[in-house]
């Protein structure tokens, strides 16, 4: 039963995804496509070479065309560079497993300090919970709040 539900959560996350493929929209490529003159994406550009990009976008969309078909003719026109990602393949793969790789070690690295720090401290403490202090460092401490006292 617990695969079945499991199944069926999947395909219901799964189906916008699904959807979007088939019938983007200007705004959601917007934040995926990058501007060739300034750099940043086309909802953040107000060039004219972002401006005719977004039309060539709409006239797509509205000839049907799914999301993968519209970078495809935009990687044809301009290179890889147009698209916010890199690609998730070959070398540009990396782009998306060294940043994963960096987090995943210093996680690690800050767990085996904090296992670390832990196990250095003393196990044992003092009976009543106090730590004891040297006799005369002791004797001059009660002199000194004596002091305060009288």
């Amino acid at each position: 039963m617990r695969p079945v539900a499991l199944a069926l959560l999947t395909l219901a996350l799964a189906a916008p995804a699904w959807a979007s493929e088939g019938h983007p929209s200007l705004s959601e490529l917007e934040g995926e496509v990058m501007c060739p003159v300034c750099g940043t994406t086309l909802d953040q550009s107000s060039s004219p070479i972002a401006r005719r990009i977004e039309g060539f976008i709409q006239e797509r969309i509205r000839a049907g065309d799914t999301r993968s078909e519209i970078k495809g003719a935009l990687v044809a026109e301009f290179g890889p560079r147009i698209l916010a990602a890199p690609p998730r393949k070959g070398f540009d793969l990396l782009a998306w497993w060294v940043p994963m790789a960096g987090i995943l070690g210093a996680a690690a690295l800050v767990g085996a300090g904090a296992w670390r720090w832990s196990r250095g401290r003393d196990p044992d403490p003092p009976e009543g919970g106090r730590v004891g202090l040297d006799p005369l460092l002791e004797r001059r401490l009660d002199d000194e709040l004596a002091r305060f006292d009288a």
